[in-house]
């Protein structure tokens, strides 16, 4: 069982204006609470207990909310960045929680997914990452992933100008502790430009396991209501939902 996790929860969230103006995009509403509070509750749900969330834009909107975490089942742990350190430079702020593998989890994405298959998947394969997919019907506007049979990674492209597959980068990874030996200490990282490639250009496993259940990135406002509207017609359900869409 994995039971640490990094949400990444610094984003400024410009498109969704007004709306981030008064706070950060993982706090934005959906079905009467916010979505970073989604995510928590999806972790807790499947035994992640111990989860590092890195803050940068009006992070007091997030630590008045969640406080310790003990109201929602789980140990939180901030981190604050003076500068944006991009989605793998995030994990300096906590290297020594890392000691185990761990859930990195976009905090601008709604998830109802089978964490616990995602982990066994990983633990199966032996993957030094396993990276969580799901079908888009916008490919060249992802970070697309080429796979074999066996679901080992071959290359990882962000935002092709041609499409070679119609599965992208949902942002849920499980990482083993050797990541962390492809990211800088310091500056800014990013998994997709930056830890991908130099892990796949050494001959590290990465997999790719196809997610099954709801995913909706809601860094746009027509995202952000396809979201709501899904939540509003299904309710939360129990976190594992059958749709997926990009």
């Amino acid at each position: 069982m994995i039971t640490r996790a990094l949400i990444l929860s610094a984003g400024l969230g410009t498109r969704l204006r007004p709306l981030t103006d008064v706070m950060p995009k993982p706090m934005v509403p959906l079905a009467g609470k916010p979505l970073l509070e989604h995510l928590v509750r999806l972790c807790a749900r499947f035994g992640v207990r111990d989860i590092a969330v890195n803050l940068h834009y009006l992070p007091h909107v997030v630590t008045d909310h969640f406080g310790d975490g003990a109201a929602f089942g789980v140990r939180l742990l901030y981190g604050l960045e003076a500068e944006l350190l991009g989605t793998a430079g995030a994990v300096n702020s906590f290297r020594e929680f890392f000691s185990e593998p761990f859930f990195v989890i976009y905090g601008d994405v709604l998830f109802e997914v089978d964490l616990e298959a995602v982990a066994a998947a990983h633990a199966q394969s032996g993957a030094a990452a396993t990276i969580g997919l799901y079908r888009v019907d916008n490919p060249t506007q992802c970070g697309l992933v080429d796979r074999d049979e066996a679901g080992r990674i071959l290359r990882f492209v962000e935002k092709p100008p041609v499409a070679f597959t119609d599965l992208a980068n949902a942002g849920l990874y499980v990482m083993s502790p050797q990541v962390l030996d492809y990211i800088p200490e310091s500056g800014f990282c990013d998994f997709g430009h930056d830890v991908f490639p130099a892990m796949l250009a050494a001959g590290e496993p990465l997999y790719g396991h196809v997610l099954d259940g709801y995913v909706m990135d809601i860094g746009s406002p027509q995202k952000y209501e396809r979201a709501r509207r899904h939540l509003a017609d299904a309710g939360p359900g129990d976190g594992t939902g059958a749709e997926t869409r990009s």
